[in-house]
């Protein structure tokens, strides 16, 4: 039975965990807290608080696995937030872990592209801000240790979409001199992505796309609510608060992810709010 270890079992490490315990795998989780740790205990496999920025917690933990995914989150922090999580965790788990095979979850951010065109995997990578910088940082890391890196867009799920949330709260507004593309995918397609990954023969020292079939543009995005909620398109206006991915401008392409066979099982924004995030949410007026 192969063993694999979630390293931060948050709403997408726990939806990874769930999928590869269902398939059989021993499935070890870790959470930054002990509450959080607590708040898991029905699950039907391991949970154990281990902040993986914190080398002497890493280096102290028993066992060995065949995989490890990296999927702890920033929570929305700093740079300083995102070197100890991302590339001081990546650096305990390889240290700890030398023989697994280790998969970091990245972002498709790192990519700065701002005129629509369709980005691949060997598509310049120019971030804009800090944290997108100190991911590559952390992606060659891994690279160099002969590790897999999923590069995630925009995600959402159950309980969890920005573009809804701010369209039910009022803030979302459509800038027809600056709109752009929206790439998203969602948390189960990438935990079956995931599932892809290790269970290909897929060569180390890989890089993964991981979106859905259909990037939209952002003003579609919000007039398919508009229509499907019954509610009025939002105000055409000027764009003032910042993107929490800069400015960019991009249509990224799964076909690489795809031709190992993995097939989302949401491959459009319509698909995936109509049969799983819109159930979720409370939309009463």
């Amino acid at each position: 039975m192969p063993r694999i270890l979630i390293a931060g079992c948050g709403y997408v490490g726990l939806a990874a965990a769930d999928l590869f315990h269902a398939d059989g795998w021993a499935v070890e989780g870790w959470t930054r807290s002990a509450e959080s740790a607590a708040g898991l205990s029905a699950k039907p496999y391991p949970l154990r608080d281990v902040d993986i920025s914190k080398r002497a917690q890493v280096a102290k933990c028993p066992g060995t696995f065949d995989a490890i995914i990296h999927s702890a989150s920033s929570r929305g922090g700093d740079a300083e937030t995102y070197r100890r999580i991302y590339l001081d965790g990546a650096r305990n788990l390889i240290e700890r872990f030398p023989e697994s095979k280790l998969l970091f979850t990245s972002s498709t951010s790192v990519y700065a592209q701002h005129d629509g065109s369709w980005i691949t995997e060997e598509s310049e990578t120019k971030p804009m801000h800090e944290t997108g910088r100190i991911l590559l940082e952390a992606e060659r890391l891994v690279l160099d240790r002969g590790g897999i890196i999923a590069r995630l867009s925009g995600i959402y799920g159950p309980g969890r979409s920005a573009l809804l949330s701010k369209f039910l709260g009022g803030h979302a507004i459509i800038d027809p001199e600056n709109d752009r593309f929206v790439n998203q995918v969602h948390r189960d397609d990438i935990a079956s992505a995931f599932f892809s990954l290790f269970n290909r023969d897929v060569d180390r020292a890989q890089i993964f796309n991981v979106v859905d079939d259909q990037p939209i543009l952002q003003s579609e995005c919000y007039r398919w609510l508009a229509q499907r909620l019954n509610r009025p398109a939002p105000l055409i206006g000027k764009t003032k608060e910042p993107r929490k991915r800069g400015d960019s401008n991009k249509r990224v392409s799964n076909a690489k992810l795809r031709g190992l066979g993995w097939r989302p099982r949401y491959p459009t924004f319509a698909d995936g709010m109509e049969k799983s995030v819109l159930p979720s949410f409370a939309l009463s007026a």
